[in-house]
Parts: C-alpha cells; sequence; structure tokens
C-alpha cells in the first residue's frame, strides 16, 4: 500500500498501481471485472462489435447516440489526410524504426500536430476539440500502413473513401481489398478494443488533456503508454509463444514448465476481469470462423493450460485476455506481426478521443500525490 495526502493533509493508504481507486467520473463506458462485461455508455461492447461499425461506435462514444445516416459521413469527412511535411518524412520516418513498432507513428503524429498548427485544448471550443480530435485520429490507421510498407520498401496506398474503417486499413496495408470476412473480424476487434475504461493509455491521454495541452499531445503520448509489453505490446508475443510450444506433443510440457517456474503465460490473465474475458469470448468465436492449423493449435494451447493450472495449482483461475485470440485472428486476416501493436493503437485511439473531449470540459488538472521513502532532509534553523 501506498500513502497519500488529502486536501486536508491527513494520509490515506491507495494500493500499488492506484487498483481500483475511482479518479474521476466518467459517462462513456464501465467494466464491471467480476461479471466480466463492459459497456460503451449504456450499451453491451461486445454486441456493438457484434453488429455495428466501428465508426459508428465511435460516433456513439464522442456523442452520446448511435448515428443516423449523417454521422458516420460526418466523420469521414474530417479525414483530410497527412500533411505535405509528414508525406515527405515518412521514407525517413520508415527507415528509422526501431524495435518498437509504435516509434515511428508517434514521430510522425508529433510531426502532423506541428505542421499543421494545432492549438491548445484549452484555447478550443468543444466542436473545435472534437474536429481536431478527429482528424489526428484519423491519421493513425494511414500512418500504420504508410510506414509498414515503408520499411518493407513499399509506396503507400492512399485510403479509398468507398471503404469503411477496417476495410480501409486492410486495404492501406496490403495493395488488395479484403474480403468481406476480412473486413468484418477486423471491424469486431476495432469495435472490442476501442476503450476500456481507465486503462493506462486511457489514464494518461486523460492526464495529458486535463492540463488543457494540445490534441496531438495527448495522442503521443496515449500512444508512448500503449507501447509498452504491460499493455498493448503483447498481441505479437503470443504468436512467438506459439512458435516456440511448436507442436501438439509439447504442448504439456511446455506449459508445465511455465507453471512451476512462475513464468508469465502470454495472452492469459488481465488485471481487472476475475472470470473469462468477453473480449476473448468474443475473438475466439471470429477465430474459430476464420479457421486454420493455427487457430486449431491456440484452442488446444488454452485447453492444456485450463487443466495443467488446475493440476498444478489447484484452484487457481487464468483465463485468456484480449491478445491472446487477437493474435491468432489477425495473423488468419493477413496482418504482418509488425502491425499487432498499431492495430491496436488504430481502435484505441478513437476511444482516446472520447476521452480527451471528456476529461477537456472538466477545468481541474489531474495533480496527484506521492510518499516521500528517500533520505529525511533536516529541519532548516529559523
Amino acid at each position: 500500500m501506498l500513502t497519500a495526502a488529502r486536501t486536508d493533509n491527513t494520509l490515506i493508504d491507495v494500493p500499488r498501481g492506484l487498483a481500483n481507486v475511482v479518479v474521476a467520473e466518467t459517462k462513456l463506458g464501465e467494466v464491471r471485472g467480476q461479471e466480466g462485461f463492459y459497456t460503451y455508455r449504456q450499451y453491451s461492447a461486445v454486441e456493438l462489435a457484434r453488429t455495428r461499425s466501428v465508426e459508428e461506435v465511435w460516433c456513439l462514444l464522442l456523442r452520446g447516440s448511435l448515428p443516423d445516416g449523417t454521422g458516420v459521413a460526418d466523420l469521414r469527412q474530417a479525414a483530410t489526410g497527412l500533411s505535405s511535411a509528414v508525406r515527405e518524412a515518412l521514407p525517413v520516418i520508415a527507415l528509422a524504426g526501431s524495435g518498437d513498432p509504435l516509434a515511428g507513428v508517434r514521430t510522425a503524429l508529433s510531426l502532423e500536430g506541428a505542421a499543421t498548427g494545432v492549438r491548445p485544448l484549452y484555447d478550443l471550443s468543444p466542436e473545435e476539440r472534437e474536429e481536431e480530435l478527429i482528424r489526428l485520429a484519423y491519421a493513425v490507421p494511414v500512418l500504420n500502413a504508410a510506414l509498414y510498407r515503408g520499411r518493407a520498401g513499399r509506396d503507400p496506398i492512399e485510403p479509398d473513401p468507398a471503404l469503411g474503417y477496417a476495410a480501409n486499413y486492410l486495404w492501406m496495408v496490403n495493395g488488395t481489398l479484403p474480403t468481406e470476412q476480412q473486413a468484418d473480424a477486423l471491424n469486431a476487434y476495432l469495435v472490442a478494443a476501442l476503450d476500456h475504461g481507465f486503462n493506462a493509455s486511457t489514464f494518461a491521454a486523460r492526464v495529458i488533456a486535463s492540463t488543457g495541452a494540445d490534441a496531438a499531445s495527448c495522442l503521443v503520448g496515449a500512444l508512448g503508454a500503449l507501447s509498452g509489453p504491460l499493455h498493448g505490446g503483447a498481441p505479437g508475443r503470443v504468436l512467438e509463444m506459439l512458435d516456440e510450444i511448436g507442436s501438439e506433443e509439447k504442448i504439456d510440457s511446455w506449459i508445465a514448465g511455465q507453471i512451476r517456474a512462475g513464468r508469465r503465460i502470454m495472452g492469459f490473465g488481465h488485471p481487472v476481469y476475475r472470470t473469462e474475458d468477453p473480449r476473448s469470448r468474443l475473438l475466439k468465436e471470429i477465430a474459430v470462423r476464420l479457421g486454420g492449423p493455427r487457430v486449431e493449435f491456440a484452442l488446444s494451447v488454452e485447453e492444456r493450460i485450463h487443466v495443467l493450472l488446475e493440476e498444478l495449482k489447484p484452484g487457481r483461475q487464468l483465463h485468456t485476455n484480449l491478445e491472446f485470440y487477437t493474435a491468432v485472428m489477425m495473423e488468419a486476416i493477413g496482418l504482418d506481426r509488425a502491425l499487432f501493436t498499431p492495430t491496436f493503437a488504430a481502435a484505441r485511439v478513437l476511444g482516446w478521443t472520447a476521452n480527451i473531449l471528456e476529461q477537456s470540459a472538466d477545468p481541474k488538472i489531474i495533480r496527484p500525490s506521492a510518499r516521500y521513502v528517500g533520505p529525511k532532509a533536516p529541519v532548516p534553523v529559523p
């Protein structure tokens, strides 16, 4: 436990990582960890993922209701494309990439903000804030695709205004029109991953927004938080784990070794859910529909983990989280591993925009306290 100061200068104990500490009020959604359920406003997020486009759900979070026929068109009109400064810099940014798949996106988005003269949210009207955020959010999937292709020495592909958010993403990445099944699978994932309470990246975005900073700064800060392996950087590691296990006959020995050593099993466990992650259930359904040897192998690994965990650690519950079947699904629809975390960002950036808008309406800056545990300084002599 940590100790923090209250406004009356008394101290209260709070858990490490601020787990379960309420730091703000929100109308955007609710995560019910004990029930294995989460919402976008008053709707089941998983049901929305099964029935609505990602742009419709984005409208819901931004504006409070599911859109009529014009709402999605309004969003698409705000997608003005990348500035000339960013387009000229993309080849350099792509080739300067590092092991962090979001490094180039952060750099390019920061440049986009500077090149287009984004102003502090503090100085903008609510309508201007929304317009700025929508424009910058639409840049993220374009940057993902352009930088990915640039690293392979291929030219970027312009978005097709006739395509929806999910289909356009696959088009810009691969240069071929996706099948309906591929686009639907990605759309469901994007909706399911769009928002999820005050996770690390969303909280980072809200902290920056509370200072009145510009929209690009808020989104770039959130991207930095998302890049961490303990947050958004895990899906590719699931496939690395499946590759390391290798075959059906090696599943039990590999899993037992991980459990006995107390090592983390990638794609399993969640800090909020104490039952099955509803997003994992949805992505598992999608992966099974897509089919293929990798899906069958992943199903076997999940089954044996539950069995062996009960044998070796009786009573301990460990369920798949969003990353496990996300990795399997993304591979099945033709996305390279290098795009897994950037694709998560292309979903989560939409949720960040709604959180930034909501936070910008609150004039109070987020400014917590810390408990000093270093050497004591001598009290000054008057």
